[in-house]
């Protein structure tokens, strides 16, 4: 049986040693310049470090050069594949021809990976990249599981990836224009604005000419819907839901393929992959950490596996409500999330263990964090959790105490020694520098009804029966 490795995004050289402490086998990174990694805050110095540090844990690290050049790229393509070369990555994701090929001629010990972006869904474009010399082939999200365990039947000799979590994009492969002409920002040159996210209000426009905004509200939201229909369609409508946040028209809720990871390690797929370089390293941690044992388990017994145990670790996280993406073929009407566009989760991220000082942990605090309230510890290589609860903060650098303490620029506390209820010695192995915490958020009323609403769907999809109110 092929053993999957478990592939982590890494948006900074924190996220990155997140990533890998809470058990991914790989991750992916990129600079700025020259692929779809605009965001990201890796510097040429962090990645250094950042390859350094996976390859001393015997892990992975596969760079991006994934982005469709213009010709101010291709002048830029020499030196900065020069500059891969000296970094050495296990990997180069790329979509262009044009780069994969520029890589063939002059960087061949480079390997080559054929990215999402260029839209990979059958087993004949796969040989064909394998007849270019590609070493592995990220499938689209849109291949369903019944075409990837074919491709994998076909495509036996090359290495297969697809993705496993994270946010879906209602654009062919990420190949989307909306965000060039909302906000003059080229997705595919890794600069999109999810104007697919944003909340859109609906008008009229009146026989005179004049635009009048149509109010939805308390009086007349259960009188009347607007539906389209579409010219070959005739009788299919589909409905534009509006309420008081807005409407939704292209919103995807994001992808979980925890229920069905034991059908796409049995096939044997070679790198699973999480989407999320913009996210933290709370997301991070947390994803890998529920994967990981995931994973781990169903090697050891596959006939036993059930994918119930990780969920709550994945609801955990904010999120648009999951989805199966096109894994059981043909999206469903819950696949969408068209009235809700906000993200929920039942915790946030609290902060992280940047380091231990003696028997002094210091704590980054990325939320706001009460007296008395608990804080509750994701100790990694584990599904345990160890929770504290502290009555006073005491600052790391000036030692300042207060009863409350907020997130800010670097913001970090010290905990003593006497906080915990376990020997420091076995706290420092437990909870080793760059464990993440978080706390409990509490949703009430709309919040906690649309969290119930999307958990129940994802929970009736899973089982193949609609949802109903």
């Amino acid at each position: 049986m092929r053993k999957a490795e478990l592939l982590l995004p890494a948006g900074s050289l924190i996220k990155l040693k997140t990533a890998v402490l809470y058990g991914a086998d790989a991750v992916y990174a990129g600079t700025p310049d020259m692929s779809l990694r605009t965001q990201s805050k890796f510097t040429l110095d962090d990645l250094k470090e950042g390859i350094d540090f996976v390859h001393q844990r015997g892990k992975k690290i596969y760079l991006t050069l994934n982005l469709y050049i213009h010709n101010e790229e291709a002048e830029k393509l020499p030196q900065f594949v020069e500059t891969l070369r000296q970094l050495q990555p296990d990997g180069v994701l790329v979509a262009d021809p044009g780069v994969f090929y520029y890589l063939q001629e002059n960087a061949p010990e480079l390997k080559r990976f054929v990215s999402t972006q260029a839209n990979i869904c059958s087993w004949q474009t796969v040989k064909f990249w394998k007849s270019m010399g590609a070493s592995l082939c990220v499938l689209g999200r849109e291949v369903t599981f019944t075409e990837m365990e074919e491709i994998r039947q076909r495509c036996p000799e090359i290495l297969l990836e697809c993705f496993i979590h994270g946010a879906m994009c209602m654009s062919y492969s990420g190949r989307c224009l909306i965000s060039n002409f909302m906000a003059d920002r080229s997705a595919n040159r890794g600069k999109c604005a999810h104007c697919c996210r944003w909340h859109y209000k609906i008008h009229l426009r009146l026989k005179d000419g004049s635009v009048k905004e149509m109010e939805i509200n308390s009086d007349n939201a259960k009188a009347f819907e607007f539906l389209l229909e579409e010219d070959f369609r005739p009788g299919e409508y589909y409905e534009i839901v509006e309420d008081n946040h807005g409407g939704y028209l292209l919103n995807s809720k994001d992808m979980c393929l925890m229920p069905r990871l034991n059908d796409i390690l049995r096939i044997g797929m070679d790198s699973l992959k999480v989407e999320g370089r913009n996210k933290t390293e709370y997301y991070a941690g947390t994803v890998a950490r529920a994967y990981r044992q995931a994973i781990d388990d169903y090697y050891k017994n596959p006939n036993e596996w059930d994918y119930k145990k990780y969920m709550d670790d994945l609801y955990a996280l904010q999120n648009r409500g999951y989805c199966l993406g096109f894994h059981d073929g043909k999206l469903t009407n819950i696949s969408q999330n068209y009235e809700y566009t906000r993200t929920l989760g039942e915790w946030l991220f609290a902060g992280s263990v940047t380091e231990w000082q003696g028997d002094d942990a210091i704590f980054e605090i990325r939320n706001y964090i009460n007296s008395g309230e608990f804080i509750e510890f994701l100790i990694p290589n584990t599904m345990e959790n160890l929770r504290l609860t502290l009555t006073e903060f005491e600052d790391a650098i000036s030692g300042e105490i207060t009863p409350r303490v907020s997130a800010g620029e670097n913001k970090k506390i010290r905990i003593r020694p006497q906080a915990w209820n376990k020997p420091i010695a076995e706290i420092k192995k437990l909870l080793p520098q760059y464990t993440i915490a978080r706390k409990l958020q509490g949703l009430k009323g709309e919040n906690a009804e649309m969290y119930a609403r999307k958990r129940a769907e994802f929970d009736n999809l899973i089982a193949g029966c609609p949802y109903e109110e």
